[in-house]
């Protein structure tokens, strides 16, 4: 009985030899998985103190306006109640008056602005920040009150205003004036915009008698973290922005119609008309939801923000994907050594190897926190390979074989990096590689007879 029990042992020794190892590799993802809660936890932490970083210094910022609002009157029929002389209680119709705003966006926006960003920082973390000096300018044309079927003697003119919503007004040290003709306005808080909160406004009044456009200018410094938006408000919109960040992303519903972009910094354009948006150029209270809206504006922003980079936590968490693979290319190597030559590899040594390429995305981890990712990914990638070809020097008997193994795992990072660092070829690059190397080993066992194996 033991000794069919042993001699069917010897017939599938490769078959539980190749069983123990895909084993190994299962148990091998433990490890994989505590690294990548690790990486999680540092991420948040990461997140967390730009948070902190962000909320003092200035969130990412949007300057959606100019907008001129001018109050008016308007009659409407209701009912109410009344008690007549015999006591008796009747509703009867009455005629009452109540006040709305007209909103009226300019002809012309122009805004130019340098933007200088600085990195922040708390701890090991930072965080991308900026100060940007704004130049806005523009015209309104006099409101045609004629097309909202308001009559002219129902109009407010002394209580016309003009509201920009900005959501963030830190960086701003001196008392923002508007130009407003010939005359300059101190503008005072709050968008006077209905779903924005924060903002600036001032009061225009005075436009009773003015039958032209009138001209505005108004000069904004403010901070910021992440990028800055702006949104198409006029009938014609140039906006220009120039900035030393050699790292910017376009954004938004609209890209630059001219940019140049080096390691000096960037400069970008845009032109667009009002038929870009889903909004009116003019709309009431009582038709606001033709106007300019919370939604309707984020529809329709657009600008840059200032990448910082490579994210290495988000590079790290790539390359874990990439551990099973190696462990898998590493394990074969070392299960065709056994096949092709009479040497013996125990399961603990598979596991010692295994544990090393683990650690290897720890290093990688740890390292990338304090200096470039390259150089962390090349520190912890000849770390590893030293360590496992140290180790493959007494196990595989052969420095011949070890230096393979080294070979191998020189060839694995390199592959690695490559793919890290494409963003839209990194597939298309780890199937390449991929198939490379199942290719490799149908060339190294196409000759072997197996079952013979298992009957020797």
């Amino acid at each position: 009985m033991l000794s069919s029990i042993s001699n069917f042992l010897k017939q599938r020794a490769i078959f539980f030899k190749m069983a123990g190892v895909t084993v190994l590799v299962l148990l091998l993802l433990i490890p994989l998985g505590m690294i990548h809660s690790v990486l999680r936890e540092r991420w948040e932490r990461r997140d967390d103190a730009v948070a902190g970083i962000t909320a003092v210094w200035g969130q990412g910022q949007s300057v959606i306006g100019p907008v001129l609002i001018v109050p008016y009157r308007y009659t409407f029929k209701s009912w109410k109640e009344q008690t007549f002389a015999t006591g008796r209680l009747e509703k009867v119709e009455v005629i009452e008056t109540a006040i709305a705003n007209a909103y009226f966006l300019p002809t012309t926006l122009n805004i130019s602005g340098e933007i200088t960003p600085k990195e922040l920082r708390r701890g090991i973390y930072r965080a991308v920040v900026y100060s940007s000096e704004l130049e806005l300018s523009g015209e309104f044309a006099r409101p045609d009150f004629d097309r909202l079927r308001i009559a002219e003697q129902d109009v407010l003119w002394d209580e016309a205003m003009v509201g920009l919503a900005v959501p963030d007004l830190r960086g701003v040290t001196e008392t923002l004036q508007l130009g407003w003709g010939d005359r300059q306005i101190p503008l005072q808080p709050g968008s006077k915009l209905k779903g924005f909160s924060s903002g600036i406004h001032a009061r225009i009044g005075g436009w009773r008698d003015n039958p032209g456009n009138v001209p505005w200018k108004l000069e904004l410094t403010l901070n910021g973290s992440g990028g800055i938006r702006f949104t198409p408000v006029a009938e014609r919109n140039r906006v220009q922005l120039k900035s030393p960040w050699p790292d910017p992303s376009f954004q938004g519903a609209f890209l630059p119609s001219e940019r140049t972009v080096d390691a000096a910094g960037f400069a970008a354009s845009w032109q667009l008309s009002q038929y870009g948006r889903d909004y009116a150029q003019q709309w009431t209270d009582q038709d606001a939801a033709a106007g300019l809206t919370a939604g309707s504006a984020a529809n329709s922003l657009f600008g840059v923000d200032f990448l910082s980079g490579i994210d290495a936590y988000r590079t790290v968490e790539r390359a874990t994907k990439y551990g099973v693979l190696f462990m898998a290319l590493v394990f074969t190597a070392f299960f065709l050594f056994e096949m092709l030559s009479a040497l013996r590899i125990h399961p603990f040594q598979y596991a010692l190897v295994g544990a090393a390429l683990c650690l290897f995305y720890l290093s990688l981890l740890s390292l990338s926190e304090f200096i470039a990712f390259g150089l962390a990914y090349l520190a912890a990638a000849a770390a590893t390979t030293l360590l496992i070809w140290f180790y493959c020097a007494a196990v595989l008997k052969s420095g011949r074989r070890s230096l393979i193994v080294a070979g191998l795992l020189t060839g694995i990072y390199g592959f690695l990096y490559v793919t890290l660092q494409l963003q839209d070829y990194s597939l298309l690059a780890g199937s390449t590689g991929l198939f490379i190397a199942l290719a490799l080993v149908f060339l190294v066992t196409r000759k072997i007879n197996w079952y013979a194996r298992d009957q020797g």
